[in-house]
């Protein structure tokens, strides 16, 4: 492992203004989990690491103009710990305790998570679902950007070499949103997903319909997706368990997953039908269990 400097940031501006300095020599650490591992093996070599620990504008968790909140240096033991994420959206608190070990989840940051891009990403699947978008700092100023264009290929996104992920926001359309998160490993705690899922939607009517329909993927793709046709079938449909299982099986022809290791594609595509389909029944067990809220 190469030596590098470490310089901690005061704040969002400041880790901007090193970035500039230091170009394609800087790389921004925020938990470390993954960064350092990649040093570690050296997949790369930054010659400068902007710490971002210290940054009090991106630990933000607060209601904001009827947005959720949620600065990029914000762990996923906060998230799952806070009050506000359990009580508006439960389903990102199910997905942040799903990530790795304690000790995992006390370091990683949702910035860092976001950032890395990793296509078996947990959050990414519960974000989308929710209709996240991303505030985005540079040297030209603040700009915000929708979750769902944000990823571009396997650990690539749009963000530039000079900008950072200030916070994540959740618009007020997605609390107290009936959804589920549901993730498949080869083993019940620490592992990659093989595939996960988030589902969502808002009953309404007197017979109720799928309205507002969410459904996102994770590892069955280069990046994290929404599954768009799934989606536009189910919107208005009657909620049925057939709905539901029809639109499992549209979900899982949208994927693209590949076959290594761990499993084949054609295992994976059997899981996303599954899982899509027992979301959108835990989703739905949920908004039954809420009727106050149901058609929100």
């Amino acid at each position: 492992m190469k030596p590098f400097e470490c310089i901690t940031a005061r704040d969002a501006g400041h880790a901007i203004e090193l970035l500039v300095r230091y170009g394609a020599d800087a790389r921004l650490l925020a938990g470390g989990t993954d960064l350092l591992v990649d040093i570690r093996n050296g997949s790369r070599e930054p010659r400068v690491l902007v710490d971002l620990s210290r940054a009090p504008d991106l630990k933000r968790l607060e209601l904001a103009d009827d947005l959720l909140v949620i600065g990029a240096m914000v762990t996923h033991t906060e998230i799952m710990g806070s009050r506000l994420v359990r009580e508006l959206c439960p389903a990102l608190a199910v997905a942040a305790h799903s990530i790795g070990a304690i000790q995992t989840r006390n370091l990683g940051t949702i910035g860092g998570n976001l950032a890395n891009a990793v296509p078996s990403m947990d959050l990414g699947p519960a974000l989308l679902a929710l209709d996240a978008q991303l505030t985005i700092a540079g040297p030209m100023g603040l700009r915000r950007e929708p979750l769902t264009t944000v990823f571009t290929a396997p650990r690539t996104t749009t963000l530039s070499a000079t900008e950072l992920i200030l916070d994540v926001t959740i618009p007020a359309e997605g609390f107290h949103k009936p959804m589920a998160f549901l993730k498949f490993g080869l083993r019940k705690g620490q592992a990659l997903a093989l595939v996960n899922v988030a589902a969502g939607f808002w009953p309404h009517g007197s017979e109720p319909v799928f309205r507002a329909t969410r459904i996102a993927l994770g590892a069955v793709a280069p990046t994290v997706i929404r599954s768009a046709e799934a989606e536009r079938f189910l919107d208005q449909r009657v909620i049925d368990p057939e709905s539901m299982t029809a639109a499992g099986e549209i979900a899982a022809g949208e994927a693209t997953p590949i076959s290594d290791f761990r499993a084949s594609a054609d295992y994976r595509r059997e899981l996303i039908a599954v899982l899509t389909s027992r979301a959108l029944e835990s989703a739905w067990r949920r908004a039954r269990a809420e009727p106050a809220r149901k058609s929100a």
